[in-house]
């Protein structure tokens, strides 16, 4: 079986319900000219992009599309652009509970092709942490948050009681860029797509480590969007940078260098080349990749089986990337 780690979904039950609901926690569906897919819009002044036709698709069009690639099975998780953790904290509980809730619905609904991961209302740790136990215990088999809260680093906002809920459930995490905050430079070119979002990832793990979290939370399962943004590149230059920063004055309370966290934390497969994906493999080593795609967007690999043969893994390695590797963290993942 060939499982897709990192795909993104949003069902037409979300849609109807902020329809019908909406309003009532700042939340607007916003037509779009023709037949275009509607936008959101937040009550806190965040407006988002047009839904992507893909990530509104009928269920017929994401299966026959699945087939074609030769994926047996696809982990949802909701569109990181709409977490809006801005919302004011009881609007933003309410928020995720109807994302979890209309995304759990549809996947029962097609049970045989697809799971989902839960969002949480950031940066509330405890309400993270309630809404993760909420999701898994209603079917959920991971959680999905953003590399950055707002516009902090994830590993610079206070949530280890959300991280403590992730490790004892021992659910696997899935740490996802998003643009929150306009970047000017990137605005042009695709440089968004290309450099914002990887280095996202990248702020977002220096920040877990150099803060501490992965030695707290040793036992816990963190996934890095697209092959760990530079992090498996930069490893070098964060070692030295450790060894060289003030630590006190920087809050670096990190046990080892950081590349000492390589092999502890998980990396999905989009990287679109075979030579970073082989190099990858040789920092990480395979069994810390996990197939991905990022369907439902430009950047998406829209071959993921075809790039592993590229990068000249054996079968073997093939098979523990698309299924052993994903079944080892994604314990609740049904048979």
């Amino acid at each position: 079986m060939t499982i897709d780690v990192h795909a993104h979904y949003v069902p037409p039950q979300l849609i109807e319900a902020v329809r019908t609901r909406g309003a009532e926690i700042g939340v607007a569906l916003v037509p779009s000219p023709g037949n275009a897919p509607p936008a959101l819009r937040f009550d806190y002044g965040f407006a988002v992009r047009p839904f992507f036709p893909r990530l509104v698709e009928p269920v017929a069009a994401r299966k026959a599309w699945l087939s074609e690639k030769r994926i047996d099975h696809q982990i949802l998780g909701t569109w990181p652009d709409i977490f809006a953790y801005g919302l004011p904290p009881p609007a933003c509980q309410a928020w995720h509970r109807m994302l979890n809730d209309t995304l759990a619905a549809w996947c029962a609904d097609h049970a045989e092709k697809f799971s989902w991961i839960a969002s949480v209302p950031m940066p509330g740790a405890e309400a993270a942490a309630a809404e993760l136990e909420r999701a898994v215990a209603a079917g959920a088999i991971g959680a999905i948050v953003a590399a950055n809260v707002e516009g902090t680093n994830l590993g610079e906002v206070a949530l280890d009681a959300f991280w403590a809920k992730a490790q004892a459930l021992d659910v696997p995490v899935l740490i996802h860029p998003v643009l929150s905050t306009p970047v000017p430079r990137a605005a042009k070119f695709a440089l968004a797509q290309i450099g914002y979002y990887t280095f996202d990832t990248t702020f977002a793990v220096g920040s877990l480590v150099f803060a501490g979290v992965l030695d707290r939370f040793s036992n816990l399962t963190l996934i890095l969007s697209h092959g760990g943004g530079a992090y498996p590149y930069l490893m070098g230059r964060f070692d030295l940078m450790h060894a060289r920063m003030d630590r006190p004055a920087q809050g670096n309370v990190a046990a080892k260098p950081p590349s000492g966290y390589g092999a502890q934390l998980v990396y999905d497969s989009i990287v679109h080349a075979a030579k970073p994906l082989r190099f990858l493999a040789d920092m990480v080593g395979i069994d810390r990749i996990v197939l991905g795609t990022d369907y439902s967007f430009p950047p998406a690999d829209l071959d993921p089986l075809a790039s592993l043969r590229a990068a000249g893994f054996s079968a073997a390695d093939i098979e523990r990337v698309a299924e052993g590797n994903p079944r080892r963290h994604f314990k609740r993942l049904r048979r």
